[in-house]
């Protein structure tokens, strides 16, 4: 456990609301998109939810989307979020913002590396996966210094998927079979013997 001696630890890991850029084809990472409507929406519904989970700490990147659902969150349930950089989606560099057919088709050697080497591609300007890790991986472990307490993390899908991958002790090569849809919730146990995913991209309150 990488030197934490926690038990009965629950962390919250949560994906941010749903935003006008979460189905537009393109390479959204460090974009500084609002929630739509509907992510507001979500945001309310998850704050119903944990009305009746003792949270003691929320944690957020400091990109709109993740601090404003766990605003929202937070407001509800009297906790204040804090917001950590290290916690914010990867660093798309040169290809922010860009359709993934036009990648695809302009820098076609550069875009089949990066589906072959996903842990260690860097776009132009920007980071890889492992990157991305690490930088992830030390702001969690930070954070599950004791003395921790049942938390809440409203990370992104790059940044949840990296630190599942951490724990379960996967390959990064592998990132993208860990479904995180929009405000999907991952539930981690701490225990003496380690960590333990016991729900994975779970939408119970969310409108159908």
């Amino acid at each position: 456990m990488n030197g934490i001696r926690l038990e009965n630890v629950t962390v919250f890991l949560l994906r941010h609301g749903h935003t006008p850029e979460t189905s537009a084809g393109r390479y959204i990472g460090q974009t500084d998109a609002a929630l739509s409507a509907k992510g507001i929406r979500q945001a309310e519904r998850w704050a119903e939810w944990f009305s009746s989970v003792p949270l003691k700490r929320i944690a957020c990147s400091g990109l709109k989307r993740s601090a404003d659902t766990a605003a929202i969150i937070g407001r509800r349930n009297g906790v204040r979020p804090v917001m950590f950089p290290d916690l914010k989606e990867i660093d798309l560099g040169d290809w922010e913002g860009l359709e993934f057919d036009y990648v695809r088709k302009s820098f076609p050697e550069a875009y089949k590396r990066r589906g072959e080497d996903m842990a260690h591609f860097r776009p132009p300007g920007g980071e890889s996966f492992l990157d991305l890790q690490k930088r992830v991986v030390f702001r969690f472990q930070e954070l599950m210094q004791p003395p921790a307490n049942d938390m809440l993390i409203v990370g992104h899908a790059g940044t949840n998927r990296v630190l599942l991958c951490h724990l379960l002790g996967m390959p990064l090569h592998n990132l993208f079979r860990l479904k995180q849809d929009v405000a999907a919730l991952n539930i981690i146990a701490v225990r003496s013997s380690g960590w333990h995913l016991e729900a994975m991209n779970l939408q119970w309150p969310l409108a159908t």
